[in-house]
């Protein structure tokens, strides 16, 4: 069974990933930042990696054993090794970096809920406090490797039994030129609720997205840099 990703509780003072496995102890040091860029897929394993060292007690500077890790792994690939111990490890920030990244992500999503949900009592955002104090007192849990967008809507479930709440959509068609359309695509499926889409004979994307009121401007703005503004868009709903 993989070993759950977990933060760590020892203090340290590089940011690891570790691997305990049939009785040995296996690290790596790792770029934090880039460490959840990669748990995100969007950066390389070679970036994560400050060394290509394997270790088995980097705060010590000892490096684990090449016939232990050619046993348990299969191989002295230091990359495929940091690969495998980095899916299936422990990540251990420091005190520091953990507090940073919470703070940063916490206020990533109360901006996003503050611009996206209403009080379907009065039909008013609820003001930024007053969401950091529900989600306190929710006890909501931060995910330190999903992005702040991937979160709302678990988040806004979850205040929802300590304020009245609502994420505020929005329905729109648009159709996107044959030589923006891939590119286009790419960002539409990972911004968007796609409810129907339509690959039209010339090669132009016909699609209806659904996407929070607040983030519009955002979403738009990227669909334009790419097409110069070359896109038909009709507001549904």
């Amino acid at each position: 069974m993989p070993a759950p990703i977990g933060f760590g509780r020892e203090k340290i003072h590089f940011n690891l990933a570790t691997l305990k496995k049939y009785g040995h102890q296996f690290q790596i040091v790792i770029d934090a930042d880039k460490a959840v860029e990669y748990k995100q897929g969007t950066a390389d394993i070679r970036e994560v990696l400050k060394s290509e060292h394997i270790y088995s007690d980097a705060e010590k500077g000892m490096l684990a054993s090449e016939n232990a890790i050619k046993e348990i792994f299969g191989t002295n690939d230091a990359i495929k090794v940091a690969e495998t111990i980095l899916n299936e490890g422990e990540i251990q920030f420091t005190a520091e970096y953990r507090k940073k990244l919470l703070e940063q992500k916490t206020n990533r999503i109360v901006d996003l809920i503050s611009r996206n949900a209403i009080n379907p009592q009065t039909k008013l955002p609820h003001p930024p406090d007053r969401i950091r104090s529900a989600i306190e007192e929710a006890k909501v849990k931060i995910d330190m490797f999903k992005k702040p967008e991937d979160q709302v809507k678990d988040i806004v479930k979850k205040i929802s039994m300590i304020l009245p709440i609502r994420i505020e959509n929005i329905v729109m068609k648009m159709k996107i030129p044959v030589n923006n359309a891939a590119k286009c695509y790419s960002i539409i499926k990972s911004h968007s609720n796609i409810r129907d889409e339509e690959w039209l004979s010339d090669g132009s994307l016909s699609v209806t997205v659904e996407i929070p009121a607040g983030l519009k401007e955002e979403f738009m703005d990227k669909l334009n840099k790419i097409t110069h503004g070359n896109l038909e868009l009709t507001i549904l709903k």
